[in-house]
């Protein structure tokens, strides 16, 4: 029997048991005889619901690191730092059967470098729904934290949420949104689900990924690559050494970011600080044709090339990097296609 009359067969006697209340004495008999059914058929079939709706189990959540590399590869550019450093330290995580804390990244960068969308591709390679899974969270400071006078109930609030989804799910994802907008101090009440504990109230977070997006640090990241290209030297060149260490200072000493001197940076919580590129004309043609795929429309260089060429980039005189990187390439495609 095919795996839809199963189905079909269990609501028939689910809708059977409904009635149970109803017939007459006489066919009681008859119920224990559809009840039994029932149980040896949930019994027996007890698994065929993981198929139908989304739960726990690795037939929804399983790492695909070809998918990532492949992803990572094709769909985002002028990246290589960020692309090395998320494909090794999600892989590192997703493929540890006893991870010693949950795993947490900082990815920092001026907006339209890909932040969010690197998120996206992760959330994909690991949860079968993607970003529409129900294990996967997303904060939003304006959003869920707006008034800074109610700070003390956000900090409950975000450890009662974060505890209720990782006791639901250990394999959860939380993304923490425009981290430069949130109140100093907010993200603190959240650092022991951080921190190397086996269990906290009974609850294991170790298996848990925690990903902080943030435009602090950009500046840093900037001048970085403007000495490089100053000084001649392939972009390519880059590695994270070169970002880090004033990245992470940047983040922790900027009083308006919520990683303002907090603890989970004091007490080397966070795994990687993650560096997005301020990105080049050719990054941006490269993003427009990838938005001429994705609507399946046919290539056009031409055009991606005008879309490219009517964005505003600095140094003023150079033109060199792009003040918004790709974020305003869906709207630009609009008015030229």
């Amino acid at each position: 029997m095919k795996l839809r009359h199963y189905h079909h067969h269990l609501l028939l006697l689910l809708l059977c048991c409904s009635f149970t209340e109803t017939i007459e004495p006489i066919s009681t008999s008859i119920a224990v005889g559809v009840a039994a059914a029932l149980t040896g058929f949930l019994a027996r079939y007890q698994n065929i619901f993981h198929y139908f709706q989304e739960c726990c189990r690795p037939e929804w959540i399983s790492f695909n690191k070809t998918a990532l590399q492949a992803d990572l590869e094709s769909k985002l550019f002028g990246q290589h730092v960020a692309s090395r450093i998320i494909l090794k330290a999600v892989n590192g995580f997703m493929t540890n059967d006893n991870p010693k804390k949950p795993l947490v990244l900082s990815l920092h960068g001026w907006t339209g470098t890909g932040k969010n969308f690197v998120s996206g591709l992760i959330a994909d390679s690991v949860y079968k729904e993607g970003m529409d899974s129900r294990f996967v969270h997303v904060f939003t400071s304006e959003l869920h934290f707006p008034h800074a006078s109610q700070i003390d109930n956000y900090k409950s609030q975000l450890q009662q949420w974060i505890k209720g989804n990782v006791t639901n799910c250990e394999r959860s994802m939380f993304i923490f949104d425009e981290m430069d907008k949130m109140h100093p101090g907010l993200i603190d009440s959240i650092k022991p689900y951080l921190d190397y504990y086996d269990k906290l109230d009974g609850v294991s977070y170790r298996k848990a990924i925690f990903i902080f997006l943030s435009n602090a640090g950009g500046d840093s990241i900037i001048q970085t690559a403007l000495d490089f290209w100053k000084e001649g030297r392939n972009r390519e060149e880059m590695e994270l050494k070169d970002l880090e260490t004033s990245l992470s200072l940047s983040v922790f000493n900027n009083k308006k970011s919520g990683l303002w001197h907090t603890s989970l940076i004091d007490k080397n919580l966070v795994d990687f600080f993650v560096p997005f590129l301020p990105l080049e004309y050719c990054h941006v043609v490269q993003c427009a044709l990838s938005a001429m795929a994705d609507r399946e429309l046919e290539p056009d260089l031409k055009v991606a090339d005008q879309v490219a060429r009517d964005l505003v980039y600095f140094p003023k005189s150079e033109r060199i990097f792009s003040v918004k990187g790709c974020k305003t390439i869906d709207s630009k495609l609009d008015y030229y296609t």
